[in-house]
């Protein structure tokens, strides 16, 4: 007995080393609690996500899809710019389909550079490293995993190139407006002059379309929040009994925040590793912001960390917006 009781200290002292536990203990036990969005993406997330893109609600996808399949040309003008080689470099580069339409035309014009997808996820970085250069035959890819900053340090390390970021699918706007700013000025900290941004932005619009893209009627975003209290259980030795947290999602059209909540539908307690959190019924878990913008507040965003916009690229509703800034 005392040995199983050693080794099972031994795997809470292990659980408790682990970044995403602090990360975890840390959101759900501030006032009011949250978690963080970046770890909803495990591998049974990525699926999720995958459906939540696919469907009928949710917008986001298609309209920069469209920018990219219908304007293909024009972007890969701009990123070719003065013709000389350089890495592309995408932020949370999941599957890559959006980005593949560029990549292969790329390609098939002779263009001279290398891709550089990174994810936080190992589960797509291997599955990048390993379908693309199937598909996209001649691509040199160099797939990163970790986290932003730290692998374009690395990749800067890798290669003195010009750089291209790309950051797609309005992953800016799973950012408050001055941690987005913030992240920006970082950006802009970890790039040299004359490189380049391309990042995807989600406009305002009609208000109900926006909430029906978070909220849609098939419960697909209600899964993907709900899995992250499953991954917890399983990575972290949590029991969260899930059936009793709901989703909620809510858009002010003023501000242009969409964000997503669980609610605790009774009063619980919840044990992960070596730490117990209490919830009141009604309480709710902060999960997610979807921060939409107009396109004067991106070319704003993009001064005030130090780029000069170029130009945006807008889908046939103008809904969603891909801008191109340089590194001033």
């Amino acid at each position: 007995m005392a040995s199983t009781n050693a080794a099972t200290q031994q795997t809470v002292n292990t659980i408790a080393d682990h970044q995403f536990y602090k990360d975890v203990i840390a959101g759900l036990a501030s006032t009011p609690k949250h978690l963080d969005s970046k770890y909803f993406y495990d591998a049974h997330g990525d699926k999720l996500f995958q459906e939540l893109m696919n469907c009928e609600e949710y917008y986001p996808t298609n309209c920069e899809m469209e920018i990219f399949t219908s304007q293909t040309a024009e972007l890969c003008k701009a990123i070719i710019a003065g013709g000389d080689a350089f890495d592309m470099i995408e932020l949370g580069a999941g599957d890559a389909t959006k980005s593949t339409q560029l990549l292969k035309y790329l390609i098939d014009n002779k263009a001279e550079f290398t891709y550089l997808p990174i994810d936080i996820s190992e589960n797509v970085i291997s599955y990048l490293n390993i379908t693309l250069p199937v598909t996209l035959p001649g691509i040199k890819i160099t797939g990163l995993n970790g986290e932003y900053f730290d692998m374009l340090r690395k990749a800067a390390s890798i290669s003195n190139k010009r750089k291209v970021v790309m950051f797609l699918g309005s992953n800016i706007g799973n950012m408050p407006v001055d941690v987005a700013q913030g992240f920006c000025r970082e950006l802009h900290n970890n790039l040299s002059k004359g490189d380049m941004v391309l990042i995807g932005v989600d406009l305002k619009k009609n208000p109900k379309t926006v909430l029906a893209a978070y909220n849609d009627k098939e419960g697909i975003t209600k899964r993907f929040n709900i899995n992250l209290l499953e991954r917890i259980n399983r990575e972290l030795g949590g029991d969260f009994n899930t059936t009793q947290f709901d989703h909620y999602a809510t858009y002010n059209p003023e501000t242009g925040a969409c964000k997503s909540y669980l609610i605790s539908l009774a009063d619980q307690r919840v044990k992960i590793g070596s730490e117990t959190i209490s919830f009141q019924k009604d309480e709710y878990i902060d999960m997610e912001i979807s921060q939409k913008y107009t396109a004067g507040q991106v070319d704003v965003m993009a001064a005030g960390a130090g780029f000069k916009p170029l130009n945006q690229f807008f889908d046939s509703k103008k809904w969603f917006v891909d801008a191109i800034w340089i590194a001033a």
